[in-house]
């Protein structure tokens, strides 16, 4: 079978990459012709552990090509997936432009039944406008060319994405045609050998699934975070109670970890969208207006208990962050907790050291030299008054505190992902601080 995928964002490089693997023969498309030369030669715009290994894999194959024109691979391929953004629009809701100007395209130049498959994240009814610019082409065209419209959202957690799309735990479909399913079935059969775990809904359905499952794993998190920050108050401790919680097997352990905020390019686009849809159609989304709301606010927590300590003295401060991402695994710095903390750091009149294993660059292309780069996590506590854990990479989790003990002047430590023991940091003569 052959597909092409247009964008070549994490989401369309990572699907075309995987199908690739799998033996099917794919076309990746892009506007951005730098891009497009780049990735032939094997460069990869994004970090994610694995992808490069399998794009130049496939390259070398002959199943993965990559080009700026969809036109010249139209009448080869069964499917044409379409994975470009859909950043948030002034209002919160999904910008849709790319994606009806790929559904426009598609009607442009289709000479045989294909079916346009949307991968983007995209609001409930979106398939409806997608038909419409498709048909509106065709009838330009004068032609009478059947075609089918999927949507197919992708549930992949950066950092873990190509696992994801080879062992996927669903793979959730919407059509409206027995065509459709039978050549989506196909399409994802390889994934299946083991256990069919293909889910077909009716194509709003599909639409709606990718937005509530992030909204509920957001909710989980700003519960969780909702908990800390009462237990903290009553002198509880979140993390006992993440592990009594967490053994009911209704509830699971999953998503229960207090912290600093949760960020990326999912989570915080998402839950906006899912609110402005609601909207839209006169419906006040009550929990997740909450869910934002709590958020916004955790993001501000490590700032808040760093002004605290020293009483709002805090000009003059030195500052080491460890980890800028949202996450561990990946360089992405959308909507992350560390650019809160660093604007309002940087306000108080702090001096901030930083460190992270991937996202320096990125964070250099954020916010420029208003911060001071150090080439590892313990030149970045060099001469700081206090330590600030962000993001749990591995490499932080098990640091020598007599290292630090050396190298830094006030020995504070403020842990926001609760992954320290906060016995061990005080007998060593630490000051420490965590969530909830």
């Amino acid at each position: 079978m052959k597909i092409a995928v247009v964008g070549t964002g994490y989401v369309g490089l990572v699907s075309g990459a995987c199908f690739a693997e799998m033996g099917v023969d794919v076309t990746c498309i892009d506007i951005n012709e730098e891009k497009i030369v780049a990735l032939k030669k094997g460069k990869i715009p994004i970090y994610e552990p694995g992808l490069t290994t399998i794009v130049n894999r496939n390259i070398d194959a002959g199943r993965l090509h990559f080009s700026t024109d969809l036109t010249a691979c139209i009448d080869s391929v069964d499917v044409v997936f379409s994975a470009v953004g859909t950043p948030p629009d002034e209002d919160g809701s999904a910008d849709l432009q790319y994606v009806l100007a790929v559904a426009r395209q598609f009607g442009q130049t289709i000479k045989k039944h294909t079916i346009l498959v949307t991968k983007s994240t995209v609001p409930v009814g979106t398939a409806k406008k997608v038909k419409e610019a498709i048909q509106i082409e065709l009838d330009k065209r004068g032609e009478t060319i059947e075609f089918d419209v999927a949507s197919n959202p992708e549930f992949l957690k950066e950092g873990d994405a190509i696992k994801d799309f080879m062992t996927p735990d669903r793979v959730v479909v919407g059509i409206d045609s027995d065509r459709a399913k039978l050549t989506m079935s196909r399409l994802y059969k390889q994934f299946m050998l083991s256990s069919d775990r293909m889910i077909f809904t009716d194509i709003p359905s599909a639409e709606m699934i990718k937005y509530a499952n992030n909204s509920m794993l957001a909710t989980r998190i700003s519960f969780m975070n909702d908990i800390a920050n009462l237990c903290e108050i009553v002198g509880a401790d979140v993390n006992m109670v993440r592990k009594g919680i967490g053994s009911d097997s209704r509830i699971g352990n999953k998503f229960l970890y207090a912290g600093c905020g949760y960020g990326g390019s999912c989570f915080p686009k998402d839950v906006k969208a899912l609110i402005q849809t609601a909207n839209s159609v006169g419906y006040d989304m009550k929990v997740l207006r909450a869910v934002e709301e709590v958020n916004e606010n955790q993001k501000g927590i490590l700032f808040n208990k760093i002004d605290k300590h020293y009483n709002g003295e805090l000009k003059g401060k030195v500052v080491a962050l460890w980890g800028l991402s949202f996450k561990p695994e990946t360089d992405d710095m959308r909507e992350a907790p560390s650019l809160t903390l660093i604007d309002r750091l940087l306000k108080a009149g702090c001096e901030v050291r930083v460190y992270d294993p991937i996202s320096m660059d990125e964070c250099r292309r954020k916010i420029g030299d208003q911060v001071t780069y150090c080439k590892d996590m313990y030149e970045a506590a060099l001469d700081a008054d206090t330590l600030m854990l962000v993001t749990e990479w591995k490499e932080f989790r098990i640091p020598s505190l007599s290292i630090l003990k050396k190298v830094m002047n006030d020995k504070v430590i403020i842990d926001g992902r609760n992954i320290y023991d906060k016995d061990e940091v005080a007998e060593m003569g630490f000051t420490y601080y965590k969530i909830g």
